[in-house]
């Protein structure tokens, strides 16, 4: 091969997939395009391998601390996984004992959070919880809506009420269902949304207050009953009657088995709807989120579509339509698997370690917890004031990455966007056995930046934060 056709081959392996001659068999082509289909077939077993070597380029998951999401199940979720990979959700008609295995799953979760009476309550199986939060936000402006026509008022201008530190899905919501955000910043002495200054916030525009059950950027609760208090004394100062719902993505499926007696959920008289995300800390794989109305009238019926599809009328209220059903099937295998006691046991095995990695975390001279992990099992720390100038946490996260261990580091949202932290996620299957080692990796990578005689670079650095 002339020195020309190796620099053309180069250029080219952009654009193209090379086959190792290995695994190239007679007949089928050597390379294969990457953006266009390919002119011809191939072998299962090359497309496989393709895929099989593609796929070795990612992380590797259990060093992931930056991800919510689950990623693991035992072997017989896995084969309930193959088993149930064709069913379609929506398809009700079809798979009717998927469809009903759905609603005994939001039904179990309506009794576990304490809706006041469990027979009488809606739920929907989502995508993830992001979907779940448009679907409540959707109940809440549509309940005002239904409250303002009937009063003769405007229905023009709806606001949310919500802290600054939101998961991104509310923005998306505000942005996408044209509902003006009215964030409250959180600061050092409010580090979450807790019912101070609210008064601020309120009118008789407010479709609702997002209370979050374990915040993204740290971990921690934000007290519902306190907002629901604070909104109690709004409605006896101006009649306004404020609705709260609760993002519980991660914390309502840790609170009701680590803090039975916290008063977060239904309990509450203000909320209206809860959801969760069935990957989280409901340990099943991607792709299952859940929300769940107080009682049925909370959710609007013209909101429910009633369809015929493929021979069946079926309700439906969801933004997606044809998706997997096998995860409401591994949800309801664990709920089966685990029970309340077993539940607990995993909740309490990943709180344990992170409450053991922050108290770790927290004696290096070098780190200031922000929260410990005592809420849900994630926590974050910031850089001691005065400690270096030589390095940063966005150095010790691009050091820890050589590692294989992805902890990001990111600044926190508005009122603090100087401060910049990092965090992370215990999720089941974080062993304490991980956490020596991963404590061993942070105290070299520490030890290698400390010895630094001169600072190294920041310019390029980019927030690492993963919802």
């Amino acid at each position: 091969m002339s020195d020309t056709q190796r620099i053309a081959r180069h250029e080219d392996g952009f654009n193209r997939v090379e086959l190792n001659p290995i695994f190239s068999r007679p007949g089928e082509a050597t390379t294969l395009p990457k953006f266009l289909f390919p002119e011809e077939e191939s072998l299962q077993e090359t497309a496989h391998q393709i895929v099989h070597d593609e796929m070795m380029l990612d992380g590797n998951a259990r060093l992931n601390l930056a991800t919510f999401v689950g990623t693991w199940m035992d072997d017989h979720a896995s084969r309930l996984y193959l088993e149930a990979a064709d069913k379609n959700m929506i398809d009700k008609d079809e798979y009717p004992q998927t469809a009903a295995i759905e609603t005994r799953c939001w039904r179990m979760l309506a009794d576990l959070w304490h809706a006041p009476d469990p027979t009488e309550t809606i739920g929907t199986s989502t995508i993830g919880s992001s979907e779940a939060c448009m679907l409540g936000g959707l109940a809440l402006k549509r309940r005002w809506q239904h409250a303002r026509r009937s009063a003769g008022e405007s229905t023009e201008k709806p606001n949310i009420v919500l802290s600054s530190a939101v998961q991104v899905c509310w923005e998306k919501f505000c942005n996408y269902f044209e509902v003006e955000p009215r964030y409250v910043p959180i600061s050092d002495e409010h580090k979450v949304l807790d019912g101070h200054g609210l008064e601020k916030y309120v009118d008789e525009n407010t479709i609702g207050v997002v209370a979050i059950l374990g915040v993204t950027y740290t971990g921690m609760y934000e007290p519902v009953a306190a907002i629901a208090a604070a909104l109690d004394r709004i409605q006896e100062a101006t009649g306004i009657d404020v609705p709260i719902h609760v993002d519980g993505a991660s914390g309502a499926m840790i609170a009701p088995f680590l803090q039975p007696d916290l008063e977060w959920d239904f309990r509450i008289e203000r909320v209206a709807s809860i959801n969760t995300s069935g990957h989280k800390y409901g340990l099943v794989y991607p792709g299952l989120g859940w929300v769940v109305w107080r009682d049925i009238t909370a959710l609007p019926d013209d909101l429910i579509f009633r369809v015929n599809y493929l021979g069946g009328n079926m309700p439906t209220f969801a933004l997606n339509f044809s998706r997997p059903g096998a995860q409401v099937l591994l949800q309801y295998y664990l709920f089966l698997r685990l029970g309340r006691t077993g539940f607990h046991a995993v909740q309490q095995s990943t709180q344990d370690v992170a409450l053991y990695l922050s108290s770790e975390i927290a004696k290096i001279p070098a780190f200031e917890l922000w929260n410990d992990g005592s809420d849900i099992p994630v926590f974050a720390w910031r850089l001691r004031d005065g400690y270096t100038q030589n390095w940063n946490l966005y150095h010790l996260s691009e050091r820890l990455r050589m590692k294989g261990w992805l902890v990001p580091a990111y600044p926190m949202p508005a009122d603090l966007v100087d401060i910049t932290v990092q965090r992370i996620v215990v999720r089941n299957g974080f062993s304490h056995d991980l956490a020596f080692s991963f404590l061993a990796d942070l105290r070299d990578a520490v030890a290698y930046l400390d010895a630094l005689e001169g600072p190294l670079p920041a310019e390029g650095q980019h927030s690492g934060f993963h919802h």
